[in-house]
C-alpha cells in the first residue's frame, strides 16, 4: 500500500508541476525570439559604433536627444530618410540611436524601424521577425485633420530594439532607462 501511495504523490507532483515546465519552456522560446532579433541587429550595426560612419551612410541627427517625460530616453536618432518608405528590414534599420556621452562622444545604444503608415496598406499590421511595430497616430491621408504626434511626424509604425545598451524592461520597450541625454551638448 505505502508503494502505491508513494507512486500516487510522486505522479500528482509530476503533473502538477507540469504546466510550470511548458510555461518555462515557452518563455524560453519567446526570449530565444528576442534574443534573434537583437543579434541580427548587433551583427548588422556593429559597423555603425562610429557615428561618422554612420553620416557617411546617409544617417543624419533628427530632433536632438529625446529623453522621457516620466523616466528614461531614447537619445539621439540619427535616421536615414530614404528608408522610411520601407521596405522593413532587420538588417537596415530606419535610425541608428546615440547616447551622448560625458567626453563629447556619441555611444550607438539601439535602433528603431520606422515606417510610415502611408507607405502602408490600410488596417496593415507590420513586424519585424515576429514582432509587431507600434502604431503612433498622426496626420494621414485618411485622417489630414488627426492632432501631430509628440514627433511632429504622420502616423507611423515603430519598433525600437535596444542592441546595444540592455534596458530593464525589455529589448523592444520605447524608453530605456539606462539611456541618458544628460551629456547633450547640441
Amino acid at each position: 500500500m505505502k508503494k502505491v501511495s508513494h507512486i500516487t504523490v510522486l505522479l500528482s507532483a509530476v503533473l502538477a508541476l507540469a504546466p510550470f515546465a511548458l510555461a518555462q519552456q515557452n518563455q524560453q522560446g519567446e526570449q530565444g525570439d528576442q534574443s534573434k532579433l537583437v543579434e541580427i541587429v548587433r551583427n548588422a550595426t556593429n559597423k555603425y559604433q562610429d557615428v561618422n560612419k554612420a553620416a557617411a551612410a546617409g544617417y543624419s541627427p533628427v530632433l536632438g536627444c529625446v529623453s522621457g517625460s516620466d523616466h528614461g530616453a531614447m537619445g539621439i536618432h540619427y535616421v536615414n530618410t530614404s528608408l522610411l518608405n520601407g521596405p522593413i528590414d532587420a538588417t537596415q534599420p530606419q535610425a541608428l540611436i546615440y547616447e551622448p556621452t560625458s567626453n563629447g562622444q556619441y555611444k550607438l545604444v539601439g535602433v528603431e524601424f520606422i515606417i510610415l503608415a502611408s507607405a502602408l496598406p490600410p488596417d496593415a499590421a507590420p513586424e519585424l521577425e515576429g514582432h509587431l511595430m507600434l502604431y503612433v497616430d498622426g496626420p494621414s491621408a485618411s485622417r489630414p485633420k488627426a492632432p501631430p504626434n509628440r514627433y511632429g511626424l504622420p502616423a507611423f509604425f515603430e519598433l525600437h530594439v535596444w542592441a546595444w545598451r540592455a534596458n530593464p524592461q525589455g529589448p523592444f520597450v520605447d524608453w530605456n532607462d539606462h539611456v541618458s541625454c544628460a551629456s547633450d551638448k547640441e
